[in-house]
């Protein structure tokens, strides 16, 4: 049986990447909100209560998560290509997963959310020049990350999430 923590598989970054690679990352990118949003259509509130497995996350946590991360990637996308290799700051996903925000808000504002960073995301990704893709930022626990990794992590990051859904639907039959 697959972890249900990782139901893709966990995330598996090549040496490089070519241009052919970065475009399909890129089109992955461009896709996920309307992943997500197609994952979590018609789900009831008692199912959006539901984690995704023993332990885990509720697929109303993940649903705000995503958006949540996605933020902090396209930020440290933007530090990367106007300061030389900064320091980023991580954030608590844990603690974040908890606060009122999450709670509260209806998933709609997240899913429009979302859509709205990546639609902004996918063009200055697309604007890269060759070069780009080498610059760094700097995470304090995972050293360096250039932004061709970032870019295939958050491909995986947003199929990761989306999968949590799709499989927790498919495993209860929704």
């Amino acid at each position: 049986m697959t972890d249900p923590r990782f139901p893709i598989g966990n995330f598996q970054p090549q040496a490089s990447y070519s241009a052919a690679e970065k475009t399909a990352l890129l089109e992955v990118i461009a896709r996920t909100p309307q992943d997500l949003r197609a994952a979590l259509e018609g789900l009831t509130e008692a199912q959006l209560e539901t984690p995704y497995r023993d332990g885990g996350w509720t697929l109303r946590q993940v649903a705000h998560h995503v958006p949540d991360s996605h933020i902090n990637a396209y930020v440290r996308t933007k530090l990367a290509l106007t300061e030389d290799a900064p320091i980023i700051k991580p954030y608590d996903e844990a603690g974040w997963a908890l606060l009122e925000d999450t709670k509260a808000v209806p998933l709609e504002v997240s899913l429009r959310l979302l859509e709205a960073i990546h639609t902004r995301w996918v063009v200055l990704l697309q604007s890269l020049q060759p070069s780009d893709w080498a610059r760094t930022y700097q995470h304090p626990v995972s050293g360096a990350i250039s932004l061709e990794r970032m870019l295939a992590l958050y491909a995986w990051h947003g199929q990761h999430h989306v999968a949590h859904v799709t499989s927790l639907r498919k495993q209860k039959n929704w």
